[in-house]
């Protein structure tokens, strides 16, 4: 059945909770007795509660966004106001996530980014200070209330159909394809020794497998492998400091952030080129043991053939050629589109303002990833890449909606806007410095 098919047959679809987001760590013993402690009341003999309910304060808009200093963050979800200020330190997405929706609505950003919805509950309760007053719209007033309402109604609708649930065996195919490309390049070393033809032979093979592990750590640090965080947050670190020798802690600091506010300067990382690396006092180390073993396996792999100076120099070769392959993929969807200063616009229009698809075929969706799909990804960020192509007509017709244009063009044609988007920035900054 295709899916506009069942979409019809199930209909409208409301007030269901989604899967969310979850984070990275259990929570506390105190935060877990407070929710046994929140039981169902006792009751007298009338039926009705012996325990009133907690009167909330009431806040406006105009006070919520008040709030959006470093020192001084509250955000809005579902209505209910939340200092996060002490806690942003502790986020495990990195404290500049919350502060880039400090002031704000932050509901369908909340949503999309975590997966397990009870146990970020267990954060969010000690945070709640208050709700919004009762004449106060549930979104900033310069947002269009029908466009959030049918964009969540499209989320709900999808979490029916199940989008949201994860293929294992497409995952484990996608790792076994890993797999036989290094373990192709190490045979091809032993049957043919490690001349300059078979190194340059097996550098493609290699790069091949760190493109397609690219791929598939950026799959698990979404989340979308697995039902569970724990679980996912394990098989990210495996994939990521294992296959690729990268932290996994600096890319969900980074890729987090540029998810919640892509193309948004100076909230969006990938367009501030600013300083190279990341400093800090334990952020560089939390990863080490686990990227050793990526230098390790391959000193083992191939430091029979090429010594150990050889090894690092065939790491460095393939890093070099899988380089402008990521480059290209993870920019074509970006770079040419609108970039802005903030102008807190609703999450269907910052994202789909902000990116574009590549239309699709087998190789595109292998090429890439499936990053081709990169407006579903980026409204959907835990779903499983596999499904991008079912959803994609439902979110082209709420974008044709609502009068936001759906830009879906050809590879070729997508590469060529990244020079030609380039060339455009070279020559406004030439005009402003050499006039």
């Amino acid at each position: 059945m295709k899916l506009e098919e069942k979409l019809e047959e199930i209909g409208h679809i409301g007030g269901r909770r989604g899967p969310c987001l979850s984070e990275t760590c259990q929570a506390d013993a105190k935060l877990r007795a407070n929710r046994k402690g929140d039981g169902p009341a006792k009751q007298e003999a009338n039926g009705k509660s012996t325990v009133p309910r907690r009167s909330l304060n009431t806040y406006t808009w105009q006070e919520v966004q008040r709030h959006n200093q470093e020192g001084d963050q509250w955000l809005v979800i579902n209505r209910k106001v939340y200092d996060v200020t002490k806690w942003a330190s502790r986020h495990p997405g990195g404290h500049r996530v919350l502060s880039h929706y400090a002031g704000e609505d932050a509901t369908d950003a909340f949503r999309a980014m975590h997966l397990d919805l009870d146990i970020v509950k267990l954060y969010l309760k000690p945070l709640l200070i208050g709700e919004l007053a009762s004449g106060e719209p549930s979104q900033e007033r310069n947002k269009n209330p029908q466009l959030v309402e049918d964009f969540q109604e499209l989320r709900r609708t999808l979490e029916a159909m199940n989008m949201f649930d994860a293929n294992l065996g497409f995952f484990f195919v996608h790792l076994a394809q890993i797999m036989v490309f290094e373990a192709l390049a190490w045979l091809i070393l032993c049957h043919f020794g490690s001349g300059w033809t078979v190194t340059i032979f097996i550098s493609f093979l290699l790069t091949v497998s760190q493109a397609q592990s690219s791929f598939l750590q950026h799959d698990i640090g979404h989340l979308s492998m697995f039902k569970t965080s724990k679980w996912n947050h394990l098989m990210h670190k495996l994939v990521m400091c294992h296959l690729k020798g990268l932290s996994a802690n600096w890319w969900n600091y980074r890729h987090f952030q540029h998810h919640v506010k892509p193309n948004i300067y100076p909230k969006d990382p990938d367009i501030d080129v600013g300083p190279l690396f990341l400093l800090g006092d334990s952020q560089p180390v939390k990863d080490i043991v686990f990227v050793s073993s990526f230098y390790i396996r391959h000193f083992i792999t191939f430091g029979p053939f090429y010594g150990i100076f050889g090894t690092v120099l065939l790491i460095y070769l393939v890093k070099f050629l899988e380089s402008p392959w990521i480059a290209y993929v993870t920019q074509m969807s970006h770079i040419p589109m609108r970039m802005s200063e903030e102008e807190n616009r609703d999450w269907l229009s910052t994202q789909v303002l902000a990116t574009c698809n590549i239309e699709q075929s087998f190789f595109n969706d292998w090429f890439t990833g499936h990053l081709n799909f990169q407006i579903e990804h980026h409204l959907f960020p835990t779903m499983p890449r596999h499904n991008y192509h079912k959803v994609a007509p439902l979110v082209r017709s709420l974008c044709a909606k609502h009068g936001l244009l759906y830009v879906n063009k050809p590879m070729l044609t997508a590469f060529g806007d990244i020079i030609r988007a380039l060339k455009k920035s070279a020559a406004l900054w030439m005009d402003t410095y050499y006039e």
